[in-house]
């Protein structure tokens, strides 16, 4: 449209047809070994960390990771994708739902569940 045009051209990224570039990397062997020291306890707390930066209303992953991740309990030199991926494990869970490619937490939303509505009588 023309509006949007201009806007655009000026910022690619918000062209809501454009596809995400690359999505989110894996974790690094480094990462990898750093995550292998989490214990079932600190997942745990990521995990808490996560579905309490969520809400009843859509947030984009990004928000989700970056609001844990500043969190007092942040474990050191965890990364950001290795968030992402509990972020994951948790819409497989159940705890929260999405929508997106949660391949790419900046293209992603996440929210608690809602429950269904009871009929009224």
């Amino acid at each position: 449209t023309d509006v949007m045009l201009p806007i655009v051209r000026e910022f690619p990224d918000l062209d809501p047809d454009r596809e995400p570039r690359e999505p989110d990397p894996a974790l690094s062997p480094d990462e990898l070994a750093r995550v292998a020291q989490l214990t079932e306890s600190d997942v745990a707390r990521i995990d808490e960390v996560l579905v309490a930066a969520a809400s009843v209303n859509w947030r984009k992953v990004a928000r989700i990771v970056g609001t844990a991740m500043n969190a007092p309990t942040r474990q050191p030199g965890i990364p950001d994708v290795y968030y992402a991926e509990r972020v994951r494990k948790l819409v497989e869970a159940g705890r929260l739902e999405s929508q997106g490619n949660l391949g790419y937490m900046r293209y992603s939303e996440v929210r608690l569940p809602t429950l269904p509505s009871s009929p009224q009588p």
